[in-house]
């Protein structure tokens, strides 16, 4: 399967560039003044330093983390979806389409029984039924879905996000 990101380019990362990146996925909103004060550099380096991280892919964007239920999106689900045997060829397109639904806030390409789980913010039951028939079940290259019902969510220390 192609990766949508793009080739990355293979680098050794630094301790500075390390420590970047740490400080930015505690918060990355912080300007790069403090960025710079953090890592022990110039504010000129770093900035420097930044564009090369996102120029070799190891910072691939900034992102908000929301409220999806502030959104309207009450109901959170994660799909598992297995792909029929022919269909194989179809990964890409498929990945490429769940991307562009609303409906869906991130799409995993997994090993073993399933080939995707796919986490989806609806409104409510009957929406997570109409994307689940409409955009999954509906199509021929889709084998099988599974739904599980996300009743709460937290993030790890891994995932970049400002713990209170």
């Amino acid at each position: 399967m192609n990766d949508v990101r793009g080739p990355r380019r293979a680098r050794e990362l630094t301790e500075v560039d390390l420590a970047i990146v740490e400080v930015l996925r505690r918060d990355a909103r912080t300007p790069n003044q403090e960025v710079a004060r953090q890592a022990g550099i110039a504010p000129s380096t770093c900035s420097v330093r930044m564009r090369a991280l996102e120029r070799d892919g190891v910072i691939t964007g900034y992102h908000a983390d929301v409220d999806l239920e502030a959104l309207g999106a009450a109901l959170q689900a994660m799909v598992a979806v297995r792909l029929r045997a022919g269909a194989r060829h179809q990964l890409p397109d498929f990945t490429a389409r769940m991307r562009r639904r609303p409906e869906v806030v991130s799409v995993f390409f997994v090993g073993g029984a399933e080939d995707f789980l796919v986490h989806v913010a609806v409104g409510d039951a009957g929406a997570l039924r109409d994307f689940v028939v409409d955009q999954l079940s509906s199509h021929a290259e889709v084998a099988s879905t599974q739904t599980s019902v996300i009743f709460e969510h937290s993030r790890g220390a891994g995932s970049g996000a400002a713990t209170p």
